[in-house]
């Protein structure tokens, strides 16, 4: 039917379709289209975030260590040996990636860091797709991964101060990736809107030299990632060599491929104590530093082919620590810029909380990078924590100061204003005279 001059044409569906429509809508979804979980509590999809993201990664490790002992299974050396000891082991090292030693080899403390990446990706990738921005979505998935981590280490027997340790390592490691996968959903605020509460309560200088200290932390830590890559293309030979003295086959060959990439980012924290100063040591009575290298006798792994040679040492390189001063006067330029100034106090606040954060944060970095492989002298690998720290939060201070202090006009005033008074006591004096 054709509708009337000057009218619009009815454009709506048929009553048929219309009917058709809301018999559609009225009538129960299909489980098959909807998901069971339609109508339960948030909490409930960050629990399930949380289980996922732990288990995950656990197979991840798991399952090369099971198909290791398959393909290893007819060796004379597996006579006798279980499957359930090659899970065991794997389980392990999961726990190790969360600061537990070794149930089975109790020196070895060392965290694989690359697997604690891992595990904080798997937390943020689970979050993401399935979680709920919400304070009990985040809550439930920490308490779901840390129970995980509970229930994988009374399995294996591990100790309860020891399990107590790895409880921490699994909060800070869910409350890291879920957090950050949260805040990247789609009904989730912003970064800037969630910690404005905590901003808007400290000082303006004291934010700002957070931000600052981090900035330069991150720097440095970027530079240790480029020095790392140059120590293996530097070292390349010698890994190769190392690798074709093992004789391994294709399955071997995989683990230890494996097992070497999740100590990658331990070296570039090493790189990180280097560039600072103080440098570390692999093993009790080495030195690796800018200015001293003891290397003595190294466990036979690959990795440790890409560590400074002996003849690598003093000369120029003494002066590598001076980008810890670099960083600080980078960031120091950047804070100058956003740091509105009311007193001459202020930009040396900022300047020491920039050094203090980012001597903090070098603390944890070496903490995280400082452990053990083994008994007698491997017990000591790593950095020494408190001198790495002490030597990012001065070199960071004094680019930082350099930087803040002669350009603001606060302290040109000060300075000035004390010299005018210094000039004319002295003057006065001299009258007296």
């Amino acid at each position: 039917m054709s509708s009337a001059p000057g009218t619009r044409p009815d454009r709506r569906a048929p009553s048929g379709a219309r009917s058709r429509r809301r018999l559609l809508d009225d009538t129960p979804a299909s489980g098959f289209f909807v998901s069971d979980l339609d109508g339960a509590p948030r909490w409930v999809g960050g629990a399930l975030a949380g289980l996922q993201a732990a288990l995950l990664p656990l197979l991840v490790v798991v399952l090369p260590a099971v198909a290791a002992y398959v393909a290893t299974s007819a060796a004379p050396a597996t006579t006798g040996v279980p499957w359930t000891r090659a899970v065991q082991v794997a389980a392990g090292l999961w726990l190790l990636a969360h600061g537990v030693p070794l149930t089975l080899a109790p020196t070895v403390t060392l965290v694989p860091l690359g697997l604690t990446l891992l595990a904080v990706f798997g937390c943020y990738a689970s979050a993401r797709r399935s979680g709920y921005a919400t304070r009990s979505s985040l809550g439930a998935g920490v308490a779901a991964y840390a129970g995980v981590v509970l229930v994988v280490g009374l399995t294996t027997g591990t100790s309860l101060l020891h399990l107590g340790a790895g409880l921490l390592g699994a909060v800070l490691v869910a409350v890291t990736g879920l957090g950050a996968g949260l805040l990247r959903r789609p009904e989730a605020p912003r970064l800037r809107d969630v910690l404005d509460p905590l901003v808007t309560r400290l000082p303006a200088p004291v934010a700002h030299g957070v931000a600052a200290g981090l900035a330069a932390l991150a720097s440095l830590v970027l530079l240790a990632a480029l020095l790392t890559t140059l120590w293996v293309v530097t070292g390349r030979t010698m890994i190769a060599e190392m690798v074709q003295g093992m004789r391994m086959d294709a399955v071997g060959g995989v683990v230890l491929a494996v097992g070497e990439l999740a100590y990658v980012p331990t070296l570039v924290l090493w790189a990180f104590s280097w560039l600072a100063g103080p440098g570390f040591a692999v093993g009790t009575g080495t030195v690796f530093g800018v200015a001293e290298v003891q290397a003595g006798a190294l466990p036979a792994v690959p990795l440790l082919g890409a560590l400074p040679e002996p003849d690598v040492v003093g000369g120029v390189l003494v002066l590598v620590p001076v980008v810890t001063v670099l960083a600080g006067a980078v960031a120091a330029l950047v804070l100058r810029r956003r740091l509105a100034t009311e007193r001459a106090l202020d930009p040396l606040v900022a300047g020491l909380v920039t050094a203090a954060t980012a001597g903090l944060g070098a603390l944890v970095l070496a903490a995280l990078s400082r452990g053990g492989i083994g008994p007698g002298r491997m017990t000591e690998l790593g950095p020494q924590p408190l001198l790495v720290a002490l030597a990012v939060a001065a070199g960071v201070a004094v680019g930082a100061l350099v930087v803040l202090l002669p350009g603001d006009r606060h302290v040109r005033g000060a300075v000035l204003g004390l010299a005018r008074r210094t000039g004319a006591a002295a003057a006065g004096a001299v009258r007296r005279g």
